[in-house]
């Protein structure tokens, strides 16, 4: 299926047949895909917590899915995968090291001169936002979040369903999974699997603002 096609017909699914599993092979590569999102600089201010079994999910949902966001429960309950966005909650000299390390072994630098001005380049970004415009959570937060528009477009191109969910108690999903002890912090949720057929949502015609609405020419 086309991307153009893709985009018409991926939806946010509202309830998971959770009789269906997505294969091993399948998942694994929605995780690579993941893995390699774009991000700022080659910042990767993220890391992702799979659940993939009922007792994952289970906790998943006890731990964020209650009181005013229960009806986000079956979603994670049901769904076959469930995957828990992190944020770093701080850019720390490690992380950096860290990321021009991986770039090195990857061969990315021909001289130690361009391995020297991409670490400079970084930092400059990262000290951009973490002292001038003050916001590096909300930065690194939006890196995150590339990440999840990745994984939806290729859970669709691989004919999963997936659902993004910012209906959660993210303080008390952070404490259950000792997020922040490791220096992180949840941000969204995104559950994946194969719909129901109870799945309202799924016989709905998509609906987008007309492209003369969103779509501006110079």
């Amino acid at each position: 299926m086309s991307l153009h096609s893709l985009s018409k017909t991926r939806y946010t699914t509202k309830a998971y047949d959770a009789a269906k599993r997505i294969p091993d092979e399948t998942f694994q590569e929605l995780l690579t895909l993941l893995r390699h999102a774009p991000s700022s600089v080659n910042s990767q201010p993220w890391h992702f917590v799979v659940a993939a079994t009922p007792e994952a999910r289970q906790q998943i949902a006890a731990a964020g899915m209650h009181e005013g966001y229960a009806y986000n429960e079956g979603k994670v309950l049901n769904a076959s995968h469930v995957i828990v966005f992190c944020t770093r909650t701080s850019m720390t000299d490690e992380h950096l090291d860290a990321v021009l390390a991986q770039e090195t072994a990857d061969g990315r630098f021909d001289t130690e001169q361009a391995k020297a001005g991409t670490a400079a380049s970084r930092l400059s970004y990262v000290n951009l936002h973490r002292y001038d415009q003050k916001d590096l959570q909300h930065w690194m937060e939006k890196q995150t979040y590339l990440a999840l528009g990745t994984l939806l477009l290729a859970a669709a191109a691989s004919g999963v369903d997936a659902t993004p969910i910012e209906g959660c108690d993210f303080r008390a999903l952070d404490k259950a999974l000792g997020l922040r002890e490791k220096g992180y912090t949840s941000v969204v949720v995104a559950a994946l699997g194969y719909r129901a057929e109870s799945d309202f949502n799924a016989k709905l015609p998509k609906s987008r603002l007309p492209e003369a609405t969103v779509v501006s020419w110079l």
